[in-house]
């Protein structure tokens, strides 16, 4: 199937979404990828899922990706003694970590916190519904003055916007559901909680390169670490939700510009995630300020856009999915759409880059239907997409692994093709590739990037024109 849109769509598998038949049409529809959540579902489910993605992608022909999104460590309160309580602006309250010595003490069962908190840092309960400011601490004891007020229940979500807490990357749970994505083959593994780039360190051992690894900016503490984070990842997701809660809402969209073009500019794909046609958990059109974020994702230079509970759960999935598709693809029409991926595009500062940028600037000038990039690892069709051409670009791999990661890199058409041997066999394959797809016809010609010798990663070096019908 080929997309009539250069951005990816995300779509999140749940109860909603994961029978065969519904997986079927939300492909249909347009997802590129696949995200598994293992923050809800058990191993089977997830096992169902992948094996009917996978079926999916032997029906069509089409790699299709598969994305796990570990859960991370989760912060709560415990169970508040009393039962549920209105707070009250200005009031004190304090959180210990043992057990509360009274009904005016919340429980905190985090040590890490207690260590790390200072006076004047701020607790955001709930989703930030509810605001604390540290004024006082010590060794199992911390008090709090209420800034926003809210009812105070059991278990509710702890963010930290302002403390750096000592908290693993990976809990005990990541570990085991990441050995079991790793078993069934996931695609790409989602790291929550990411602070600083030591973070994305150990998973990457562990990982072992037999999967992508996306790291989740969700944490003041990561914007302060950015460009070292998305260097070490192999691509970024923007998970606005908690973004949102610790940093300031007015914040958000510029941050998103500046994740985005910084991972442009080390190639690496972008994720823009979380609440983007949220109306659509419960009524088949989104509102028109959704729309217009869907758009303005995509006008920054986004590689994907997600949807969450939209097709996890949501009445909607399959009208969310589409919809998310139309938005792309009118605003990858509109005139404003190119003017604004040339603003940020990256500079052209190694021999890599360079070439990828002379494919492009190639491509434009003589108005070529395609870039066809041959390619063992991916890193040609990454450094093509982040350049973000008017041309299609057709990622040509023997491995099935680097045609599924492809899937949410932008503008990619990832194929399967067998390794080159020499160069006669080189414009033989592109054409090939080009006309099975249907994107350019006899006497045209097309840009073919690779590398020699082959199949050496990091080789590319070479672009040629060939024009189709020759070989």
């Amino acid at each position: 199937m080929l997309r009539d849109r250069r951005a990816k769509i995300v779509a999140t598998v749940g109860p909603a979404s994961r029978s065969p038949e519904m997986l079927r049409q939300l492909f249909l529809a347009g997802v590129d990828t696949f995200r598994l959540n293992f923050s809800h579902g058990s191993h089977d489910d997830h096992r169902a899922a992948h094996d009917r993605i996978r079926a999916l992608e032997a029906e069509f022909g089409q790699p299709i990706g598969i994305l796990q999104d570990l859960q991370g460590p989760k912060i709560r309160i415990g169970q508040v003694p009393g039962g549920p309580r209105e707070l009250q602006p200005g009031q004190s309250l304090t959180l210990r970590l043992g057990a509360p010595r009274s009904e005016d003490d919340v429980p905190l069962p985090h040590p890490e916190i207690f260590a790390a908190i200072r006076p004047g840092h701020a607790l955001l309960v709930d989703d930030g519904r509810i605001r604390l400011e540290v004024t006082a601490h010590d060794a199992d004891c911390i008090t709090t003055r209420v800034v926003a007020c809210g009812k105070l229940q059991d278990r509710k979500g702890v963010n930290l916007p302002d403390t750096v807490v000592a908290l693993p990357a990976l809990t005990e749970k990541d570990r085991a559901d990441l050995e079991f994505g790793l078993s069934l083959g996931v695609d790409w593994i989602a790291l929550s909680f990411v602070q600083r780039a030591e973070d994305l360190t150990l998973v990457k051992d562990l990982i072992q390169g037999r999967a992508g690894l996306i790291a989740k900016i969700e944490k003041p503490s990561a914007l302060l670490d950015l460009s070292r984070i998305v260097a070490e990842a192999d691509g970024v997701m923007i998970a606005r939700g908690d973004l949102g809660v610790e940093i300031p809402p007015e914040e958000v969209p510029g941050r998103q510009k500046e994740i985005i073009r910084l991972c442009r500019q080390q190639d690496r794909p972008v994720i823009v995630a979380t609440q983007m046609l949220e109306s659509m958990i419960s009524t088949p059109t989104p509102t028109r300020a959704e729309a217009s974020d869907v758009a303005n994702a995509i006008h920054d230079g986004a590689d994907a856009v997600m949807l969450s509970a939209e097709t996890a759960s949501g009445q909607f999935p399959v009208e969310a999915v589409a919809m998310m598709d139309r938005i792309i693809r009118r605003t990858e029409t509109h005139p404003f759409y190119a003017a604004s991926l040339e603003a940020s595009a990256p500079q052209a500062d190694t021999p890599n880059r360079a070439i990828a940028g002379a494919a492009v600037d190639l491509a434009q000038a003589i108005s070529a239907p395609a870039i066809v990039a041959f390619s063992s690892t991916g890193a040609s069709g990454r450094r093509i997409a982040s350049r973000r051409a008017a041309r299609s670009t057709v990622l040509l791999t023997a491995s099935p692994d680097v045609a599924r990661r492809m899937a949410l890199v932008w503008g990619i058409r990832s194929r399967l093709a067998a390794e080159i041997a020499d160069h006669d066999t080189v414009p033989i394959i592109a054409e090939e590739a080009v006309l099975g797809l249907g994107i350019g016809h006899v006497a045209q010609s097309i840009i073919v990037v690779c590398g020699f010798p082959f199949g050496v990663p990091g080789t590319t070096n070479s672009i040629r024109v060939t024009q189709l019908g020759s070989a």
